[in-house]
């Protein structure tokens, strides 16, 4: 039996477990949902929703995974997760292959702060992945293209470089890279001038726009991004959303399938240019799908385990990475971002 996890990395364990065990796709996203809303909110609120008995008043908390998290948060194994160990003790082990890859991890190259359209200051993240136990972490807020996202004009991204310096100088030996997640434009190009792309540590380059369009289309605008000597990871490949998910200003978005595109080009690109492919860790992204992942190993590309975190809460989801990471094979040498930060930098830098 697992020794006791805090509440979000039990309920990750009892969906990682349900998942290998080929439960029912909507039991798996139950205890995801609920691993996110426990990220969210905090210790402080936990404490009291659980001292009020309202923890499933939260939307995304039922009967089931409340019990599982009162149980963590108390300190103990919970109830569920304890006989999904006993009846599948064969994937125990699998399980804790993929803590073992996460400990490898010393930073996350896909963050956002209220910068764009994350929710919390830049040093509220740092401060957080700090705690997690990160060297670093890049702070790669939208570009100028993506307005629905509050996207960084090239005066907006200066100031922040500003902003940045200052924190670090603070936050030593802890260190933000500087970043952007750069949005891909139809003709494959990238939303932010070559000069301040040349001052950045780390550039993520995502297709956001048009994702319905033919393969054809969409491959070749994919390569050009790839094949920039500016860009360092391919965020989130496919585009896909496996659940809905709120936006700003209330928005919400539905569920919408993967992106068309010719992934055998994609990836050769990648490693003939040098550029990641993300694993992005986000609980409605999971992107890329296995099979594409494992294409990618096959490939021999190079990966980062990211998070794509808009909050603090959610610098902890790179565990979601790692397990798929762990079953498609990835080597924990080929994930940038187990790399010291100064063997990073000279590899963006390259």
């Amino acid at each position: 039996m697992t020794t006791p996890l805090p509440p979000a990395a039990a309920l990750r364990r009892i969906a990682f477990l349900l998942e290998r065990a080929r439960e029912p796709t909507h039991r798996v996203a139950a205890f995801r949902t609920a691993a996110a809303v426990v990220d969210t909110i905090g210790p402080e609120e936990l404490d009291r929703r659980i001292r009020t008995r309202t923890l499933t008043d939260l939307r995304g908390i039922g009967p089931k995974t409340g019990a599982a998290i009162v149980q963590a948060h108390a300190g103990e194994v919970p109830e569920y997760l304890a006989r999904l160990e006993e009846a599948h003790a064969e994937l125990v082990p699998l399980a804790d292959d993929v803590a073992e890859f996460r400990a490898t991890l010393r930073g996350d190259l896909h963050t956002h702060s209220d910068w764009s359209d994350g929710g919390s200051p830049i040093r509220e993240m740092a401060e957080a992945a700090i705690a997690l136990g990160h060297e670093y972490m890049a702070l790669t807020d939208h570009s100028p293209r993506l307005t629905v996202a509050n996207g960084l004009s090239a005066e907006r991204l200066e100031r922040q470089l500003e902003v940045v310096a200052g924190l670090n100088e603070e936050l030593r030996p802890f260190r933000i890279l500087t970043g952007i997640e750069c949005d891909i434009h139809l003709d494959g190009s990238l939303d932010q001038t070559d000069e301040l792309l040349d001052r950045l540590d780390v550039v993520v380059a995502s297709v956001h726009s048009d994702l319905r369009a033919e393969s054809a289309a969409m491959t070749e605008r994919m390569l050009a991004a790839v094949g920039n000597p500016h860009t360092d990871v391919l965020g989130h490949c496919t585009g896909r959303l496996l659940i809905p998910r709120e936006q700003r200003e209330g928005r919400r978005q539905r569920p919408r399938p993967e992106s068309a595109f010719d992934a055998e080009a994609v990836f050769s690109a990648c490693v003939e240019h040098g550029t990641a492919v993300e694993i992005n860790s986000r609980p409605e992204r999971l992107d890329p799908p296995l099979r594409l992942l494992a294409l990618a190993v096959e490939f021999g590309c190079t990966f980062a385990i990211d998070t794509d975190a808009h909050a603090p809460g959610q610098l902890d989801w790179q565990g979601n990475g790692c397990e798929r990471a762990v079953e498609t094979g990835v080597d924990p040498d080929r994930v940038v971002n187990s790399w010291p930060v100064d063997e990073l930098l000279g590899w963006t830098g390259r």
